[in-house]
């Protein structure tokens, strides 16, 4: 347990930081779901769209490493590229 007050108080910071990530990180995965699930071009680059704008919020805010989400997009390009 924490000893000073300064500690509690971060204590409390990171649980509500935690938690507020793992929501931006569930939405992530949704979008790049959401990208993998399409089955036509017109669809898949509608969704990469959203994806990709999200993943460069999510590399502002330091959620991502900048280097992985140039993966993630190079990725989700590659595969509606692919489709039909």
């Amino acid at each position: 347990m924490p000893q000073h007050v300064s500690s509690e108080k971060r204590v409390r910071q990171d649980i509500k930081r935690r938690l507020h990530n793992r929501t931006l990180k569930t939405n992530l995965r949704d979008a790049i779901k959401a990208v993998l699930k399409a089955t036509d071009k017109a669809t898949g680059e509608a969704a990469l769209t959203k994806a990709v704008s999200y993943i460069d919020r999510m590399v502002t805010k330091n959620i991502l490493h900048r280097n992985n989400a140039a993966h993630k997009k190079s990725r989700l390009v590659t595969y509606v590229n692919g489709l039909p």
